[in-house]
C-alpha cells in the first residue's frame, strides 16, 4: 500500500512536469505539494480496512490543509509568476527542462511521500481500535498549525498587498514572534500527524516530520530565504530580535536565553603564578 502511494505521487508530479514544461513555470510543483500528498492519503483511505473513525477524521484534516495551501499558493502563483530559486535556476542550467524534472518534480514527490508517511498508520490504524488521548492531542497540534499557517499567510498577503510596505519588514503579527511563522504552523500540522500514527503504534510515521521539519529550517524553508532576505533594509535588526522559527515572545525569549548562557560552563580559573625560590 505505501509503495502504491509512492507510485500514484510520482504518476501525478511526471504529468505537472510535462505541463510545466508547456507553461513554462516549475512553481506549478509547489502548488501540487499538497494536493499531492491529500492524493496519497485518499489511496490509503481507498485501500485500507483501519478504524473507520479516525481514518475519516485524518483525511478531513488532510484535505483542509491540503487545499487550503494548495488555494494559496495557486493565488501567489499567479500574482507573482514563477518562484525565484526556479527563475535563477532557468538562467544556470541549459538543459533546465530536463534538471527540473529530478531536481524539483522528483525530489518533491519523494520528499512528499516520505512527509506522508505518519498519513499511512493514521489511516490503516495498525494500533488501537478506538481514539485515545494521543489522538486528540494530534488533532489539536494539525488543527493548531492549520490556524497558525493560515493567520501568518493572511498577514503576509495584507502587508505585500499594501504598496506602502515595499521595501519594509514584517515585523507584526504573528511574524512579531517568528521570522517564519508560517513555516512553523506548516511542522505543528505534520508533528500533530505523527502523533495520531504513534497512537496506532505507527511510530515509524514520525520520520515525516521529522524530516520535513529539517527541509522547513536547513534546506527549502528559512536557510534559502534569509540568504535572500538579508540584505533588505532593516532585516538585520528583525533577526536580532526575533527568532527563526518557534514563536516566542520577546520576553519569554530573553528569559530563555538568560537560563540556557547560565547553564554553561564557566571557564576555568587562570593557572596561579609557581613562586620560585
Amino acid at each position: 500500500m505505501v509503495l502504491i502511494g509512492l507510485a500514484a505521487i510520482l504518476i501525478l508530479f511526471s504529468a505537472l512536469w510535462a505541463v510545466s514544461l508547456r507553461l513554462e513555470n516549475s512553481s506549478i510543483a509547489d502548488v501540487a505539494w499538497g494536493p499531492g500528498i491529500l492524493v496519497i492519503g485518499l489511496v490509503y483511505y481507498f485501500t485500507s480496512d483501519g478504524l473507520p473513525l479516525r481514518a475519516h477524521l485524518t483525511l478531513a484534516l488532510l484535505a483542509i490543509w491540503a487545499i487550503r495551501l494548495g488555494t494559496h499558493l495557486f493565488i501567489r502563483t499567479r500574482q507573482q509568476g514563477e518562484d525565484f530559486r526556479y527563475v535563477k535556476w532557468r538562467e544556470e542550467y541549459e538543459q533546465w527542462w530536463l534538471v527540473s524534472y529530478f531536481k524539483v518534480f522528483l525530489l518533491q514527490a519523494v520528499v512528499a511521500w516520505i512527509v506522508s508517511l505518519p498519513i499511512y498508520f493514521a489511516i490503516v490504524s495498525v494500533g488501537s481500535t478506538s481514539l485515545t488521548l494521543l489522538d486528540y492531542l494530534g488533532v489539536l497540534l494539525v488543527v493548531s498549525g492549520i490556524v497558525v499557517e493560515s493567520v501568518a499567510d493572511e498577514h503576509l498577503r495584507r502587508f505585500r498587498a499594501d504598496r506602502i510596505n515595499r521595501g519594509k519588514v514584517l515585523d507584526t503579527g504573528l511574524w512579531r514572534y517568528s521570522r517564519h511563522p508560517n513555516y512553523f504552523g506548516e511542522a505543528l500540522v505534520w508533528w500533530g500527524f505523527g502523533v495520531i500514527a504513534v497512537a496506532t503504534g505507527g511510530v515509524p510515521g514520525l520520520l515525516g516530520p521529522v524530516v520535513l521539519t529539517y527541509f522547513l529550517i536547513y534546506v527549502s524553508g528559512v536557510a534559502l530565504l534569509e540568504s535572500s532576505l538579508i540584505e533588505k533594509a532593516g532585516y538585520i535588526q528583525y533577526v536580532g530580535g526575533t527568532p527563526p522559527f518557534l514563536p516566542l515572545p520577546p520576553q519569554v525569549r530573553t528569559q530563555l536565553m538568560a537560563k540556557l548562557k547560565s547553564f554553561q560552563k564557566k571557564p576555568p580559573p587562570p593557572p596561579r603564578a609557581k613562586w620560585r625560590y
